[in-house]
C-alpha cells in the first residue's frame, strides 16, 4: 500500500462543450473552452510551479511561480488566471522564467523559518517542493532584515512576530510559516461559505487572520478543515500530524456521521490513523468535509470503548467479561428459553443505521430466518420513516430524487424542517456557493437557522411557522399556486393523473387553505407565504429539500406528501436541478431502510406478505418466513410492558436516549428478560442490557453505506477490529450459535446475496463500487451505470399521484400550564445521541445541551443567560442552562439531544406519525422556570447508571480458595 496521490490541476475544471487546441512545450493538447493555461499544462503532463493556486478554489494570481510565455504576447502572464485560445503556444521554462522563479522563490524563503528537518510538514510542503523545482540554490537577500520569523530582532521583541495559535483542538496556525498566498482564505470563502479567514494588513504587514484578529477557537471558523488542506506549507497543520508524523498509506473509505456521506482518505502510519482527508474524486462531497469526518475519528480508540463481550443476570448485577463463544452460546441459548416459554413473536430485533447494509442486511435476516418473526425495526422509525411512506405513495419509491450534484443547477430552493449548516455541512457549503452565485432560497423552520441570514446568503422569504403547522403552510403554498394559474399543466396532463389532480386542486383552492385563513394559525403573513409561493413556481428549477422538522410529527407523512404534490404541480421532477430530497440524518439510515429493517417489508421496500417475493428469500434462505409484518419499535415496548415481549438483540443503536418517551422506553427494557446490546460503549440502553457486544467502527471493517441521495459507497477496512471481530462477524457468530448454516467469509458475499434477491441493487458489487467509486440505486439492468436522477421518463409507480393533506392539529398543545413549545434538533460539532463525537475534542464547542429562549419569555421567567432552568411538560421534567437568543420566536424554545445527562426525550410526548408511528419530537408543550440543581429523574438517572456501568474485576470474579 502506498498514499494515494491526488492531481492538483491548479484551477477548477471548465464545463463548456466547446473545445481549444493549443501547444505547451510542443505538445499539442485539445480542451474545453475557459480552462486556464495551468490546468491545460497539467493535463499534458507539464507542471507549472505554483503555491498560490489549487483546483479546489478560484485562480488567483498572486505567487507569480506559474509564469509562463505565450508567443505573440508581451510579458510573462500568470498562467493560472490566463485562459487558453485557440492556436496559443505557450512555453514554461525558459532561460527568463527560471531566473524570475527563482527570485520570486528567494524572496519567499528570506522570511520563513529554515527548520525544515524539524517542520511537521516535511515530505509534504509545497512550498518546500517548489523550492527544489525552481533550482534554488541560495538565498541572496539572507536572512537578517525585517521578518515575521524571529522572536527578537536587533536585540529586541520583533512587532512583526506572532505566537502558534494552537487554540484549536485540531490544528495550529503558525504566522512565521505562512507566505500569504491567500488560499485559507479562499478555500473558507468558496469552498465553506463560512467568511472566517481574512488577510490583515497591506504588504510586508499581511497575514492571514482569523476574524477580527482572534484566536481560531474564538473566531466564526467552523474547523470543517478546507483551510489546512489547502495550506501548502505548515502555516496551518494537523496536531496528529505533528504528534504522530506523515502517513505512509491511504485508503479511500466513507464516513460515518451524517447522511451526506462524503468520501475520505483515511491516510495512515500502519494501524494508526493520523489524519482523515477529504477525497476529491467523492461524488458526494467533491472533496470538501466538516468538523466532524474531518476530525473527529477519535472515538475509535478512546479508552471507553467496551472491547471484550460481558453477561450478567439482572440489571442491577455488575457486568461480567466472557468469552465470544460463551456470549453467542448464552444469547442463542436465552432467546430460544424466552419464544419456548412466551412464543415465537416474543423476542426480535432492531437494525442500526450506523452498520453497514451488509450487516443490516444480517440483522434483519438473522430475525426473519432465526428468529422466525418479523419483529425488526430501524432507527427510521423515529426519523424518516413518513419519507418512505409518504414518498412511496406519491412517485413509487420512498427515496429522495436527485444527487447532490443537482444543487449546482438548481435556481429555487425551499428548505423547509430542516439546518443543514448544522446537520449537513457539507451539503450545506454546496448549497450556499449555489445560493452566492444567484439561486433564491426560501426558509421555512420555526427557527431562525444560520441560512437566514449569513455571510454573503439571505433567504428570499423565511416562513417562520408555529411548530405542527407544516401541513397547513404547504397546503397554502399549494392555494396560491393553482388559484393564480401557477402550475405546469402539461407536466402534469402527461406525468401524473389529471382527475387526482383536479380533485387535489379543488380541495387546496379552497378559501379554508388559503394564505389569510391560515395565517391565524401558522403564524406566517399571508403576504410572505404568497410571495414564497410565486418564487418557488416561477422562479426556474425549484428544488425542496427537507430534514426531521418535517418527518417527526404527528402528520409527517402527510406533510412529505404535501411537499410530493407541491414538486409534482410546479413540473419540478426528473432532471437535474428540481426534485424532493430528504437529508437523512445518519450515515447509512437510507441503507438500513434499503436492506428490509421494517417490520413490514423485505429488501428493496417490498411488502412481507407478497408471496413471489417471499418465494425469493425462502428458495435461498431454506426457510418459511412468516407472512404477517411484525412489531414497530414501539410496539415492542408496549408488549414488553404487557409481558409479551421478552428479548431484543439491539444493534448499535441508543433507544434510550434517541426514542422519545424515555421513561416508557426505560419501562419496556426492564420488562424484558434478555436485552442484547450490541455497539461501541455502554450507552444509555445498555444500562438496562443483560449481555454487551462489542462493536467495531468504521475504520475496522468493510462493507458499503448508502446516503441520502441512494449512493452506495464503499467502506473499506483500515485496522483490525479492537473488539476482534468486525460487526457482521458478530451477527454471523450469533446466527449460527441459533443454528444458522451462514458461512459469509467476507461482506463482498452479503453483498452479493442482496444483488442477487434485491432488483434495485442488483448490479451492484464490491467490483463494480471499486471500479466507479460509487453508483446510486436503482443499479440494474434497466440502469447499469446506477440513476442520480430519479423520475426522468416517469415515475416508478407510473403516473404521479397527488393526495389531499388535510391539516389535522396535533393532540399535544400549549396552555396556561404549558404554554411554550419546545421543539429539538442538532448542533454542528455534535451527532445524534453524542456516543461518539462526545468522545473527541468537539466538546469543546459544545458540551452540554443547551436550552434556546426568546428574550422576551426570558424576562417573563426571571431568566439570565446561562442561568439553570427547569423544563417541564406533560411527560417529564429535566434540567439545562439556558442561552437567550432571537433565533426562537416568543413562544417556542429550542434544544439538541446529545447529551445523555440532559436526557430531552424524558420531555417528548408519545404522539406519533398516524402512518408510521415516528414520534413527534417537534411539538412538546413545556413550561421553564429557573432552577437550582438537577431534577429529581436527573439524579435518580444518574444514580442508576452508575450501578449498571460497573464491570466485576478479575479478581472478584475468582472462585474463594
Amino acid at each position: 500500500m502506498a498514499l494515494i496521490q491526488e492531481i492538483d490541476y491548479g484551477t477548477p475544471a471548465s464545463t463548456a462543450e466547446k473545445t481549444v487546441r493549443l501547444v505547451i512545450d510542443g505538445t499539442t493538447i485539445e480542451v474545453p473552452e475557459g480552462t486556464s493555461v495551468m490546468r491545460a499544462s497539467m493535463e499534458a503532463g507539464i507542471k507549472v510551479p505554483k503555491l498560490c493556486a489549487t483546483d479546489m478554489v478560484d485562480a488567483f494570481g498572486s505567487c507569480r511561480l506559474c509564469l509562463v510565455e505565450i508567443e505573440g504576447r508581451n510579458g510573462t502572464p500568470a498562467s493560472c488566471t490566463t485562459p487558453v485560445s485557440e492556436g496559443m503556444v505557450v512555453h514554461t521554462q525558459t532561460g527568463r522564467l527560471k531566473d524570475i522563479r527563482r527570485g520570486v522563490m528567494e524572496l519567499y524563503i528570506s522570511d520563513h523559518p529554515l527548520d525544515c528537518l524539524t517542520c511537521a510538514a516535511n515530505g509534504d510542503c509545497e512550498l518546500q517542493d517548489m523550492a527544489g523545482a525552481v533550482g534554488l540554490r541560495d538565498v541572496r537577500y539572507g536572512y537578517d532584515g525585517e521578518n515575521h520569523v524571529k522572536t527578537r530582532q536587533n536585540g529586541e521583541a520583533n512587532p512583526r512576530y506572532m505566537a502558534k495559535d494552537e487554540s484549536n483542538p485540531y490544528f495550529t496556525y503558525d504566522p512565521a510559516k505562512c507566505i500569504v498566498c491567500s488560499r485559507c482564505v479562499r478555500a473558507c470563502e468558496e469552498v465553506q461559505g463560512t467568511f472566517a479567514l481574512t488577510i490583515e494588513g497591506r504588504g510586508f504587514e499581511s497575514r492571514v487572520s482569523p476574524g477580527m484578529h482572534e484566536s481560531f477557537m474564538n473566531s466564526e471558523c467552523v474547523s470543517c478543515g478546507a483551510c489546512v488542506q489547502a495550506c501548502p506549507t505548515a502555516t496551518l497543520q494537523e496536531k496528529s500530524v505533528i504528534e504522530i508524523g506523515q502517513p505512509e498509506h491511504s485508503v479511500v473509505t466513507t464516513c460515518a456521521y451524517c447522511g451526506v456521506g462524503c468520501s475520505f482518505k483515511a491516510e495512515m502510519r500502519g494501524e494508526e490513523v493520523v489524519r482523515m482527508v477529504p477525497w476529491k474524486d467523492g461524488k458526494a462531497n467533491r472533496g470538501h468535509s466538516c468538523v466532524k469526518g474531518r476530525f473527529a475519528w477519535g472515538y475509535a480508540t478512546h479508552q471507553d470503548r467496551i472491547l471484550n463481550p460481558m453477561v450478567r443476570e439482572k440489571i442491577t448485577d455488575p457486568w461480567r467479561e466472557v468469552s465470544w463463544d460463551e456470549a453467542f452460546a448464552h444469547v442463542a441459548k436465552e432467546m430460544r428459553r424466552i419464544q419456548y416459554q412466551y412464543g415465537k413473536g416474543a423476542i426480535g430485533g432492531i437494525t442500526s443505521s450506523r452498520c453497514t447494509n451488509e450487516e443490516t442486511f444480517l440483522v434483519q435476516k438473522l430475525v426473519r430466518a432465526g428468529f422466525g418473526n418479523n419483529n425488526v425495526d430501524t432507527c427510521a422509525r423515529v426519523c424518516h420513516s413518513p419519507t418512505g411512506y409518504g414518498l412511496g405513495k406519491a412517485f413509487g419509491t420512498s427515496a429522495g430524487t436527485q444527487d447532490f450534484d443537482s444543487v449546482e443547477h438548481t435556481d429555487v430552493v425551499i428548505l423547509i424542517g430542516a439546518n443543514p449548516t448544522d446537520g449537513h455541512p457539507v451539503f450545506a457549503s454546496r448549497l450556499k456557493k449555489r445560493l452566492r452565485a444567484g439561486a433564491k432560497l426560501i426558509v421555512i423552520d420555526p427557527r431562525r437557522i444560520d441560512l437566514v441570514r449569513s455571510a454573503h446568503v439571505e433567504a428570499s422569504h423565511h416562513l417562520p411557522l408555529k411548530p405542527g403547522t407544516n401541513v397547513a403552510v404547504l397546503t397554502a403554498l399549494a392555494h396560491v399556486i393553482v388559484t393564480e394559474g401557477l402550475f405546469d399543466e402539461a407536466f402534469i396532463r402527461e406525468r401524473c393523473d389529471w382527475s387526482e389532480f383536479e380533485d387535489w386542486a379543488s380541495f387546496v383552492a379552497e378559501p379554508v387553505n388559503s394564505p389569510e385563513a391560515t395565517e391565524v394559525f401558522t403564524g406566517v403573513p399571508a403576504e410572505e407565504l404568497r410571495g414564497a409561493a410565486r418564487l418557488y413556481a416561477r422562479g426556474g428549477n425549484g428544488a425542496i429539500y427537507y430534514g426531521l422538522g418535517v418527518t417527526e410529527h404527528s402528520q409527517g407523512s402527510t406533510t412529505v406528501m404535501a411537499i410530493a404534490n407541491l414538486a409534482m404541480v410546479t413540473g419540478n421532477i426528473g432532471r437535474p436541478g428540481v426534485g424532493v430530497n430528504p437529508l437523512r440524518g445518519q450515515n447509512n439510515v437510507q441503507g438500513a431502510c434499503d436492506m428490509g429493517s421494517f417490520p413490514h417489508e423485505l429488501p428493496g421496500y417490498r411488502h412481507i406478505s407478497g408471496t413471489e417475493v417471499r418465494d425469493v428469500f425462502e428458495k435461498l434462505w431454506g426457510v418459511e418466513l412468516d407472512h404477517e409484518p411484525g412489531l414497530r419499535i414501539p410496539n415492542m415496548l408496549d408488549a414488553a410492558v404487557d409481558g409479551t415481549f421478552r428479548g431484543i438483540y439491539i444493534q448499535g443503536e441508543d433507544i434510550l436516549q434517541s426514542d422519545p418517551d424515555t421513561k416508557h422506553v426505560k419501562a419496556g427494557l426492564e420488562a424484558m428478560e434478555c436485552v442484547v446490546v450490541h455497539d461501541l460503549f455502554l450507552n444509555e440502553t445498555a444500562n438496562y442490557a443483560h449481555v454487551f457486544l462489542p462493536g467495531s467502527t468504521f475504520l475496522e471493517k468493510d462493507g458499503t453505506f448508502t446516503n441520502a441521495e441512494r449512493r452506495i459507497n464503499r467502506v473499506r477496512k483500515v485496522m483490525s477490529p479492537k473488539n476482534g471481530l468486525a460487526d457482521w462477524e458478530v451477527t454471523l457468530k450469533l446466527a449460527q450459535a441459533m443454528g444458522l448454516d451462514w458461512n459469509y467469509t467476507h461482506p463482498s458475499e452479503i453483498m452479493d446475496e442482496i444483488a442477487a434477491t434485491t432488483p434495485s441493487f442488483a448490479n451492484v458489487s464490491y467490483a463494480m463500487l471499486d471500479e466507479k467509486g460509487s453508483v446510486q440505486w436503482p443499479c440494474n439492468e434497466a440502469n447499469p451505470d446506477g440513476t442520480p436522477v430519479m423520475h426522468i421518463d416517469g415515475f416508478v409507480r407510473g403516473k404521479g399521484k397527488f393526495i389531499r393533506t388535510e391539516y389535522v392539529a396535533t393532540d399535544e398543545r400549549s396552555g396556561p400550564r404549558f404554554p411554550l413549545l419546545l421543539t429539538t434538533g442538532r448542533i454542528l460539532s455534535q451527532y445524534n445521541v453524542g456516543a461518539q463525537t462526545r468522545r473527541t475534542d468537539n466538546v469543546a464547542w459544545h458540551a452540554e445541551d443547551m436550552l434556546e429562549i426568546h428574550p422576551h419569555d426570558a424576562e417573563q421567567r426571571g431568566i439570565r443567560e446561562g442561568d439553570l432552568v427547569k423544563l417541564a411538560s406533560r411527560s417529564g421534567e429535566t434540567a439545562l442552562r439556558s442561552t437567550i437568543t432571537e433565533r426562537v420566536a416568543p413562544g417556542v424554545v429550542y434544544t439538541t439531544f446529545h447529551h445523555p445527562g440532559t436526557q430531552a426525550n424524558v420531555i417528548t410526548t408519545d404522539y406519533t406519525d398516524w402512518a408510521t408511528n415516528c414520534p413527534e419530537y417537534k411539538v412538546t408543550a413545556v413550561q421553564v422556570t429557573p432552577s437550582n440543581g438537577p431534577t429529581l429523574w436527573q439524579e435518580e438517572y444518574d444514580a442508576q447508571a452508575a450501578r449498571s456501568r460497573r464491570i466485576a474485576s478479575e479478581e472478584a470474579l475468582e472462585p474463594a480458595e
